[in-house]
């Protein structure tokens, strides 16, 4: 452990995380492990049998796991970590509260290593954060900068065999990388020394908080990275007027990076990289698919910049990245049936993905499961008016009912709202009892020439899903 990896954690004592399998908690769990400190956790998935190979990788790095009954949290020296979806009722935060334990929730956590990294590089925004992050991150590993980064899906550059859920890497660098949310207020935590906001667009808030947000965000880094082709960070770079701030654009030639010569395939693109500071070109070949990982690829070169890369280093670096799984990961093809593994799961991202693949000539069977009843009523009508547009008239939409793990979340309102709403608008959408239901919806549905997308987050299982989905594909007799 390097003494400035020492100095970012404030609690020197053991670490207990609640919903240790969270696609935010594990990496940061592996992170505070990986510095030598004590790590136990729980998670309902682990006590509903869900997902065992991930927590059979906890255990294999040293981390301790126990059922999610507060049998694990046994003395006040351990510092109990929360998420956001961790309710004061769940026991393993009653024992905490009994036994005198400190807590602190992720994001609280994240900051302390964010703000007292040497140079610590942030990544906001609505949609993109996880591919920005792990590009950012493998170009500065591929240049030899050693960095810590942490994320919240696995970067595939990073998987090895006894390492395949690589959503963190612990470097000896001093750079720290970090995707950061908003959707919980919790972005107001970091100061980050360079600030990339990919986009804002309504997701968990509403567009006014939001906007004070990412402005707190970009003004109190040292550098500011954003996304020109998005209107409401163009707005914000108009109004704030950051000193050094660093502009990314497709379409608009005076931003600091833009592109040009762009040839898009759905297996990768290419473009023509452009520095205004310097006049300096670097064509880059991208192996991710879609306008919005070229996008992507830009604040990475952008960030990298920051850091003092040269141009040349950080596109060749990103032409070896590889992608994120669960974003636009194609799980096989079978009887000239291919599916499609994604993250989607709001309109932005949702509509990128639906952009993507219609470079495919056939139709596209999309199965989304909402990530939650919340995302839903806030946003019911963004929800039905994305589907109504960027569904083509050949598509079907299948909706089994959101994504719940327990908890007191208000139930009232499900998935038929937005199925009948896409109905309604002209388009072709299904919500169904469960996702068994979609499942053998999609495969009696799916035809030669069809691509099925299985969408949604939080839900680790929906990988397990497509594979399913695609193994009685195979088996299927046309």
């Amino acid at each position: 452990m390097s003494e400035s990896s020492q100095s970012a954690l404030a609690h020197s004592g053991p670490y207990f995380f609640c919903g240790i399998g969270g696609s935010g908690m594990l990496p940061l769990a592996l992170i505070v492990r990986a510095r030598g400190y004590d790590v136990e956790g729980s998670d309902r998935s682990l006590d509903a049998g869900r997902t065992a190979s991930k927590f059979e990788f906890l255990k294999a790095r040293g981390i301790k796991l126990h059922a999610q009954d507060g049998s694990g949290v046994t003395s006040k020296e351990q510092l109990l970590v929360t998420s956001a979806a961790v309710e004061d009722t769940v026991p393993d935060v009653v024992a905490a509260k009994r036994l005198g334990c400190p807590q602190v929730t992720r994001p609280q956590l994240l900051a302390q290593l964010v703000n007292g990294s040497k140079i610590s590089i942030a990544v906001g925004g609505t949609s993109g954060k996880s591919t920005t992050t792990g590009m950012i991150g493998w170009i500065l590993y591929a240049t030899r900068r050693d960095p810590t980064v942490m994320n919240g899906a696995v970067m595939k550059n990073f998987v090895a065999g006894d390492f395949p859920f690589a959503s963190a890497i612990v470097g000896e660098g001093d750079i720290f990388v970090s995707e950061v949310d908003e959707s919980d207020g919790s972005i107001a935590l970091y100061n980050p020394t360079i600030a990339v906001l990919n986009n804002i667009a309504l997701d968990h808030k509403s567009m006014d908080e939001l906007r004070k947000l990412f402005t707190d965000f970009i003004t109190k880094a040292q550098v500011a990275v954003l996304n020109l082709d998005n209107d409401e960070t163009r707005r914000l770079h108009a109004k704030v007027k950051h000193p050094n701030a660093l502009t990314y654009s497709l379409t608009d030639t005076d931003a600091d990076f833009s592109v040009s010569d762009i040839v898009t395939a759905l297996d990768g693109q290419s473009c023509i990289v452009t520095e205004k500071s310097t006049g300096e070109r670097q064509r880059i070949c991208l192996q991710t698919p879609g306008r919005h990982n070229l996008s992507n690829g830009l604040a990475a070169i952008a960030a990298a910049r920051a850091c003092g890369l040269p141009l040349r280093d950080a596109t060749m670096a990103l032409m070896n990245f590889v992608g994120i799984r669960r974003r636009l990961e194609i799980v096989g093809t079978a009887k000239d049936i291919t599916v499609i593994d994604d993250f989607g799961h709001n309109p932005d991202k949702i509509a990128a993905t639906l952009a993507t693949l219609h470079q495919l000539p056939g139709r596209l069977l999309v199965m989304w499961q909402p990530h939650g009843y919340g995302p839903i009523r806030q946003m019911k009508d963004q929800f039905i008016e994305m589907f109504a547009r960027d569904l083509a008239a050949k598509d079907i939409l299948l909706m089994p009912e959101p994504a719940y793990f327990g908890g007191t979340v208000d139930r009232s309102m499900g998935s038929n709202v937005i199925a009948e709403g896409v109905t309604a608008k002209g388009k072709t959408a299904y919500a169904l009892a469960d996702r068994p239901a979609c499942g053998d919806k999609l495969v009696a549905l799916a035809q030669p020439g069809d691509t099925i997308v299985i969408m949604g987050a939080r839900d680790d299982t929906l990988s397990e899903f497509a594979a399913d989905v695609l193994r009685r594909v195979s088996e299927k007799t046309f």
